[in-house]
């Protein structure tokens, strides 16, 4: 047992050593200098998995912060009972990629689906995860009691025209909001209620569902409690079915991500109709219902599909209304157009002259999707097709400016993509 001991210790702490090679004649010492690098390295990956979790994935801080303000009585919500008392909402796989926005697969009345709350200002507020915060006193201060109904409705329709704009249909959306905030349905919506839609309304992308609701292209709203809300699960959260793990995206060169990508991607009829949905998500976000929305990260890991190869945006905090550009824009100072930029790619023209950004967005959503089709579409296309889908998808992606004024332009390479795809798998199994 001692001989065993000692040769482990060897193997894993002097793979170089004569010793060990007068003990192992038959083994070289560059492959037990490999299978050493590989333990080292496969010990520092998983540290460093199990750090990152630990610091990304608190579900259980997210579910103890507002169980103990719905006892309170100081939030409601259509998901507390099932949270807090029946325990029938159950966290799963987390998800997180940010440690103050958790986000967990989970089971509701046996529906897979996806639960996400906010923790930022739990982890201000004390460094110890298992201590309750007051968050009650920063995030659910408004309404305050003694607020009317009506003086709530203002608050709401305020509240809506500065992050949507001016629009005629904000009267529905409020309508809408406050059939939302009461869970109980007795007609009135108590000050709990109240205080838990409008903590929902300060996140954007609960906002944006809430404004995109009619279109079959988000997940659906199933409930909240407070600040928490589920949603429908999204069956593949990738355009490509499936994505690098994190910890190797850095690791491997971007041509093997291509391979791994191309591997595994849905049939190219398949990836059509995907396409032709994320077409139609872009023309139904501009000059929606609620205003215009801009698609601040083109990126096929914010974008998926259903089991039915239905086109489902799921990273809808990648989204921005143009008043929310707009009012960063708004006198930010500038030296070149880069400093004019909002999320990742909405960037707007510095103007040189007066330091200042201008307000209007350079490259339009339809531009920085046809990008990212070139490579989804384009590789297993017919070869029948190839040539006119390249030249279309070459022209759209040239397409600039400001959207308002080449509306009609826009549309028309729209629609021409559209038909074209959909030309090629009508009348199949594939439509």
């Amino acid at each position: 047992m001692r001989r065993i001991r000692r040769l482990v210790h060897l193997v894993l702490f002097c793979p170089l050593s004569k010793g060990l090679q007068s003990r192992l004649p038959g083994i070289k010492v560059k492959y037990l200098l490999v299978v050493w690098l590989g333990i080292f390295v496969g010990s520092w990956v998983a540290y460093m998995h199990y750090s990152s979790y630990s610091e990304l994935c608190r579900g259980h801080v997210c579910r103890m912060i507002i169980c103990d303000q719905y006892k309170k009585g100081i939030i409601s919500g259509s998901t507390c009972k099932d949270l807090c008392e029946e325990r029938s909402l159950l966290f799963q796989h987390c998800l997180s990629s940010s440690p103050t926005q958790q986000v967990y697969s989970g089971l509701w009345r046996e529906r897979e689906v996806i639960i996400k709350c906010g923790i930022e200002e739990a982890l201000k507020a004390d460094s110890h995860p298992d201590s309750v915060p007051r968050r009650d006193v920063v995030l659910f201060d408004k309404p305050t009691r003694g607020t009317s109904m009506d003086e709530f409705k203002e608050m709401l329709l305020n509240f809506l025209k500065s992050n949507l704009g001016d629009q005629p249909s904000l009267a529905a959306l409020v309508s809408r909001i406050i059939a939302m905030a009461d869970v109980n349905r007795d007609g009135k919506v108590s000050l709990a209620e109240a205080k838990s839609i409008w903590a929902l309304l300060q996140l954007n992308e609960f906002l944006l569902m809430l404004s995109l609701h009619e279109k079959e292209h988000t997940s659906k709203l199933l409930g909240h409690c407070g600040d928490l809300y589920v949603t429908e699960k999204i069956p593949h959260t990738s355009l490509y079915g499936v994505d690098v793990p994190p910890f190797l995206q850095s690791l491997l060169p971007s041509v093997i991500h291509q391979i791994i990508h191309q591997w595994f991607a849905p049939a190219w009829p398949r990836r059509a109709k995907i396409a032709i949905g994320l077409l139609e998500f872009v023309e139904e976000i501009f000059h929606g219902t609620y205003g215009n929305f801009y698609i601040c990260e083109a990126s096929f890991k914010n974008m998926g599909y259903n089991d039915k190869y239905d086109f489902k945006m799921v990273n809808l905090r990648k989204v921005a209304t143009e008043m929310t550009i707009r009012g960063f824009l708004k006198g930010r100072h500038c030296e070149q157009n880069v400093d004019c930029t909002y999320g990742k790619d909405c960037t707007a023209t510095c103007d040189k002259l007066m330091k200042q950004c201008k307000s209007d967005v350079v490259q339009p959503n339809l531009a920085k999707v046809c990008g990212l089709l070139q490579d989804y579409l384009l590789y297993g296309a017919p070869l029948e097709l190839k040539e006119e889908l390249q030249k279309q998808l070459r022209t759209c992606m040239t397409l600039s400016g400001l959207a308002s004024q080449m509306e009609v332009h826009h549309s028309l390479v729209l629609n021409n993509l559209k038909t074209l795809l959909w030309k090629k798998i009508s009348n199949t199994k594939y439509s």
